[in-house]
């Protein structure tokens, strides 16, 4: 039986991450002649076209999209694979890249990836704060933190605790327009919108059975969290966000909980992974010590309710 040709695979993975024969030359350090003859060789032996090629310009055809996804995560699994053989001959050590959300890894990261690197001299980390929902597999992470109730997909996950959310405004606010007492009477131009959210946004209350929503359209829409907390102060208008980013503001009064008989659902802290059960160990390693450390937090942050 002939095997794969697994080379050819990681090379035409390279070349549709890149969108060009000259770059992923330079990113696998090979000639571009080995590239385009690599491509070729698997085109030939499968009897199908894997790029549009013009003088300009570089495109997958359809049957190169269906198979850009299985081929680099063919060249991230034989990766791994190396990387765990290397690392059973000694330390572990690399690169690992990470994806947080801003507020999140500004307010708890920082100090438990001084501790990680501290107690693992080898390793590195890349860590890339941004709230949009980056996908881990096309951009190369090999774990990403999220704070969200995630839909069914191939990505392996880690629960690691629950994240308590909060309606809040300020007491100048409530001064003005007075305390809603039913989620019908929040207005949604009043309400500050978090555009990183996909889709269309809503704050869900629940009570006795009740399940109301909110959709928020007021003056601010902001990408992150932490930048509506001035604005909030200042009685600009309503927000719902996670219990972490306004803590300190509505332990001095300067924000108020508002419908506290109410429930929000509460979202999930995991731990993302991309599908392949192969993982270095320094990521395994990455892994264990966040979801410990971090579940410890999410049990102080739920007793101190």
């Amino acid at each position: 039986m002939a095997l794969p040709d697994f080379e050819g695979w990681a090379i035409f993975a390279a070349v549709a991450r890149a969108g060009s024969f000259t770059e992923a030359a330079r990113d696998l350090g090979i000639g571009k002649a080995t590239v385009s003859k690599a491509v070729s060789r698997l085109e030939t032996a499968q009897g199908i076209s894997l790029f549009h090629r013009t003088s300009r310009r570089l495109s997958l055809t359809e049957a190169g999209r269906r198979l850009a996804s299985p081929a680099r995560l063919l060249t991230e699994q034989a990766q791994a694979l190396e990387e765990m053989a290397r690392e059973d001959a000694g330390q572990a050590g690399g690169t690992i890249r990470l994806s947080a959300p801003m507020s999140f890894g500004i307010a708890f990261l920082g100090p438990l990836i001084a501790r990680f690197m501290e107690e693992h001299p080898s390793i590195a980390i890349d860590l890339e704060l941004d709230d949009r929902r980056v996908d881990i597999v096309a951009q190369g992470f090999d774990l990403a933190v999220r704070i969200a109730n995630l839909p069914d997909s191939s990505l392996r996950t880690r629960r690691v605790g629950p994240i308590r959310v909060v309606l809040a405004a300020s007491p100048g606010w409530i001064e003005r327009h007075g305390v809603p007492a039913h989620p019908s009477d929040i207005p949604g131009d009043r309400c500050f919108a978090y555009t990183s959210a996909p889709g269309r946004q809503s704050w869900v209350l629940e009570k006795g059975g009740q399940r109301v929503s909110v959709y928020p359209d007021g003056r601010l829409h902001v990408n992150n969290g932490a930048m509506m907390v001035e604005a909030l102060e200042a009685g600009l208008g309503i927000a719902f966000l996670p219990e972490f980013i306004v803590r300190d503001s509505l332990a001095e009064g300067r924000l108020v909980p508002l419908l506290t008989d109410w429930s929000a659902p509460r979202l999930d802290l995991q731990i993302v992974l991309p599908p392949s059960p192969l993982r270095p160990k320094r990521v395994d390693l990455l892994v264990d010590f966040l979801a410990a450390n971090l579940a410890e937090r999410c049990r102080v942050e739920q007793s101190s309710d």
